[in-house]
């Protein structure tokens, strides 16, 4: 009887300690807590980028491998990968570059319930993208240029054709920067369509003294009176005056900008699908776009809920021209091909 007594007490021990186990499991590595590492390939810059993917990880637990590229450059890899994806999220960049990637099945939808509230305008009907910040494209001048060469700070597109910016102009190559991009479209549209902003863009080539691969390294230029003026995002622009480069001007051109959607979205094939969901929902949520500020960055912001940094541009008191983010994805290439064909060259 003793005997009987002791081995169900040992059955009855053996039981609870598997009991426990299997709420531990279910609790680290079961389907309610999925495990892994993320790869996140990211277009901010990099010190909003470290900030951003280093709060991720505090605040779900979710280890992260970042790259950091131009969004030209991730749509370039991710074009690259895509028989054998090798990165789970993509996070920064402007929309239209989202949108080349969606006609070609390189982004997986999601509908993530945290961008319930987003505006619908910042977000793409069928759920491949998400859009979490807006930039309005700028001109960066040096002041010092400007004494020296008697002018104002530019206000339209035409003032760019001044025969002192000869050489004095630095923008990046449209191929591998969103922001160049960005601007191109933002042309063909201020000019009226491809014919005219074609023939502007062939003016204004003789004016750029370099194309560069990242979209925000022209600002940091004029800032160092490397350069008389460049073309980039005027949050890019805001950064480096609060960094200390006094002498850049910011203005705007009164014929109309374009501005940029800056997205993410899940790609295609992602290694852990159940991880950058949750990623992208962190991401929509107005905590995560405030994290920009902690780092000096000046995006607006699509969240109602989060709070805008203080100095950004003003949206409200620019031209934005209309801008539709699915024609300029799905027109990328071609009109890349035709700027290099009749401009570049």
């Amino acid at each position: 009887m003793k005997k009987s007594i002791k081995l169900l007490f040992i059955l009855l021990v053996v039981f609870l300690l598997a009991a426990c186990g299997s709420n531990d499991s279910d609790g680290a590595d079961g389907e309610d807590s999925p495990s892994g590492t993320l790869t996140v390939y990211v277009g901010f810059q990099e010190d909003h980028a470290i900030a951003a993917v280093d709060r991720f990880q505090q605040d779900t637990g979710i280890d992260v491998d970042m790259v950091r590229m131009s969004a030209g450059e991730i749509l370039a890899k991710v074009r690259a990968e895509k028989d054998n994806p090798q990165a789970d999220i993509w996070y920064g960049g402007p929309a239209d570059t989202f949108e080349a990637a969606k006609t070609e099945d390189l982004l997986h939808p999601y509908d993530s319930p945290v961008a319930a509230d987003i505006p619908e305008e910042y977000k793409d009907p069928d759920h491949y993208w998400t859009g979490v910040y807006v930039g309005a494209i700028g001109f960066a001048t040096n002041q010092n240029f400007l004494d020296d060469n008697g002018l104002e700070a530019p206000t339209s597109w035409e003032d760019l054709l001044d025969p002192a910016y000869q050489n004095q102009i630095v923008m990046a190559h449209p191929s591998s920067s969103g922001t160049a991009y960005t601007a191109l479209y933002s042309i063909l549209r201020a000019k009226g369509g491809d014919e005219e902003g074609f023939e502007y863009l062939k003016e204004l080539h003789p004016q750029v003294q370099q194309y560069t691969t990242s979209g925000s390294a022209p600002g940091r230029m004029v800032g160092l009176n490397e350069v008389g003026a460049g073309i980039l995002f005027a949050h890019d622009i805001v950064k480096y005056q609060e960094e200390g480069f006094d002498d850049i001007v910011l203005s705007f051109p009164d014929d109309g900008t374009g501005f940029e959607i800056g997205g993410v979205g899940i790609i295609e094939g992602a290694p852990n699908e159940e991880l950058a969901q949750e990623f992208i929902d962190w991401a929509a949520g107005p905590g995560a776009q405030e994290v920009g500020q902690e780092t000096n960055n000046f995006q607006s912001l699509t969240h109602p809920d989060a709070t805008p940094p203080e100095g950004a541009p003003n949206l409200d008191e620019i031209n934005l021209l209309d801008s539709d983010p699915k024609e300029a994805g799905e027109r990328r290439q071609e009109i890349l091909d035709r700027w290099d064909n009749e401009v570049n060259n």
